[in-house]
């Protein structure tokens, strides 16, 4: 017709072309549109209702996106087993919920908020991945870890994970009220802010520390226990620490254990012991702890994991790191032409854990527990007859280590170094 000849060859977008309704099958033309062309003779050529340059994409360009995707995350769209389309309305809750978690981090506290629903929000911004964002992460996080404490995570186990540590090491020291905490094979060394950090109260319930493997000296102990030895506060609650594999800890850092009076269980395996006779003697005689001649369960790391809300986010840090060292797997490619080509490279080889370090393996297996505590020798067998030659000892033992202590406590507590310690906290 005359007026689809117009509307295929206009030009201008301000007049209104021809109107079309189908009905029956049939088109059926409603309006002519204005100024009609006549003369044109039609084209012989598909015929369509839109122009090659119509688009819906351009009318939804009209809205923000964001405006977009909040008003759609109102409803949950299913398919009926028809294929048809359905949609039902989310429950207020869930509403609050999603808008509070992606808002976490301008909450202003928790405190007296009730548990479970903290959980379910903690849960809704941990599959956010709020906690993984470089400054708002930390601020999200240190409003659940001062209000729940030991809910958030109250074991945390980040054994051959240093990067982690280093990555997010203000996120790990918001925890708090943790029971247990594994360090193991970090190569943190004695000035680390971490081994600081356990000295504060905020880590007062430790009451399992794993330091096996890093680097630790007499040194490290001292400043680890000062707070303890001089101000009564600190690591007091301590039962299992494992030192093994430092070598540069002597007979006088093992004299700085002694003011841990709970401590049930103690592994100084691989360390730098001369007089390994005069140390047993004087762990059984001060704090009662008896060498162990088999492997005691509580240094098997078996039962050491990550238990807490966080869990999920504790893995979501390590899975970052390792994205973030996916370029550099490319290298062992380079290093392998570099070796064909005759060019001589140093390869970093990741260092791994080892049980007993090779200038200490004369000291063997120097584990110690407390005969009265029955979870840290599970697998040891009992022996009568030492046990009752222990027991005198023991009793005879009492008035020289009162004797002991009163003397030796101003000298070993209240030192000038002591206090230039204590000054730093």
């Amino acid at each position: 017709s005359r007026g689809m000849s117009y509307c295929l060859h206009s030009e201008s977008h301000l007049e209104t072309g021809p109107i079309y309704v189908r009905e029956n099958g049939k088109l059926h033309v409603v309006n002519q549109g204005a100024g009609g062309v006549q003369n044109v003779a039609p084209k012989a050529r598909p015929f369509s209702l839109f122009s090659r340059s119509f688009s819906v994409e351009l009318c939804m360009n009209r809205e923000d996106d964001r405006a977009r995707r909040q008003r759609t995350d109102h409803f949950i769209f299913t398919y009926t087993k028809e294929g048809n389309l359905r949609y039902s309305a989310k429950s207020l809750f869930s509403l609050v919920l999603g808008y509070i978690s992606d808002n976490v981090d301008h909450i202003d506290s928790l405190i007296g908020f009730p548990e479970q629903i903290a959980e379910k929000l903690f849960s809704a911004a941990e599959a956010r991945q709020k906690f993984t964002e470089p400054v708002t992460g930390l601020r999200a996080l240190q409003k659940f870890t001062e209000a729940y404490g030991s809910l958030v995570l109250c074991s945390l186990c980040l054994r051959n994970r240093c990067l982690v540590i280093s990555e997010k090491l203000e996120e790990i020291k918001s925890f708090r009220e943790l029971t247990c905490l594994d360090l193991s094979c970090c190569k943190l060394g004695d000035e680390h802010e971490l081994l600081e950090h356990l000295t504060k109260e905020a880590l007062s319930s430790v009451k399992r520390l794993l330091l096996k493997d890093n680097r630790l000296s007499d040194a490290g102990l001292r400043r680890m226990t000062a707070p303890v030895r001089v101000l009564k506060k600190g690591l007091e609650n301590l039962q299992v620490l494992d030192l093994s594999c430092n070598p540069k800890i002597t007979d006088v850092g093992i004299g700085y254990l002694l003011c841990f009076k709970k401590l049930n269980c103690l592994d100084i395996s691989g360390t730098g012991l001369k007089d390994v006779d005069a140390v047993i003697k004087r762990l059984q005689m001060q704090i009662g702890l008896v060498h162990s001649k088999v492997p005691l369960k509580e240094f098997d790391h078996s039962n050491c994991k990550t238990e807490g809300w966080a869990e999920q986010t504790v893995l979501q840090w390590e899975q970052a790191v390792m994205e973030a060292m996916k370029p550099q797997g490319n290298l062992r490619s380079r290093v392998a032409a570099f070796h064909f080509y005759g060019k001589k490279h140093r390869i970093e080889e990741v260092v791994k854990c080892t049980q007993v370090e090779p200038d200490t393996k004369a000291s063997g297996n120097l584990q110690f527990y407390k005969e009265n505590i029955q979870n840290c020798h599970l697998p040891l067998k009992k022996e009568v007859a030492g046990s009752h030659e222990l027991k005198n000892n023991k009793k005879r033992a009492l008035a020289e280590q009162e004797k002991e202590r009163t003397s030796k406590q101003k000298h070993l507590c209240l030192t000038v170094e002591d206090w230039d310690l204590l000054n730093t906290y």
